[in-house]
């Protein structure tokens, strides 16, 4: 069986690496929509701008990105990954240095449905006190100009390739 990114390899890991799913829909007006996530946690608690991504997360080098992509997707949103035809968007690599890998994936979600993952810190720093944020503390459904507004800024050329896709422009 050839699964979506098997020309990669398992693993080829020299950065750190995560793979993700970005969901796609028409929208009632006939343009495409893409689902993201807000990042949780206190550092992005009053951002907006740069602090939407693709639902992904890092995976170790024996793991395929396609595999842990849709791993991924259930532990960051607490729903099974979408079945369907996956449209490969390729790699970016973000601001600091992290390889993201992520494929588009045509299906509706409703994000009152989410449950999303948690994550330990201490927070605020250096008080001894550890808490639990939420993976992702939103989650919705954009048009693609507004997704390019908030999403991680090297994550804006997945919404380009999307958008050149036929079935996604």
């Amino acid at each position: 069986m050839t699964r979506p990114g098997d020309t990669e390899g398992a693993g080829a890991a020299r950065h750190r690496r995560s793979a993700g799913l970005l969901l796609f829909r028409r929208a009632a007006d006939g343009g495409t929509e893409v689902l993201l996530g807000h990042m949780g946690g206190p550092y992005y608690a009053r951002k907006e701008a740069g602090a939407w991504t693709v639902p992904k997360g890092e995976y170790p080098p024996e793991e395929h990105a396609w595999e842990a992509a849709r791993r991924e997707f259930e532990e960051e949103l607490g729903l099974p990954p979408p079945d369907g035809t996956a449209v490969p968007l390729g790699e970016v690599r973000q601001a600091g240095g992290k390889v993201v890998t992520a494929w588009a994936v045509r299906a509706d979600l409703d994000p009152a449905t989410v449950v999303p993952g948690t994550f330990g810190m201490e927070w605020p720093p250096r008080s001894g006190r550890r808490q639990e944020f939420p993976e992702l503390d939103r989650v919705r459904w954009f048009p693609l100009a507004e997704a390019h507004e908030v999403i991680v800024k090297a994550q804006a050329a997945f919404l380009d390739r999307l958008a050149e896709h036929s079935d996604g422009g």
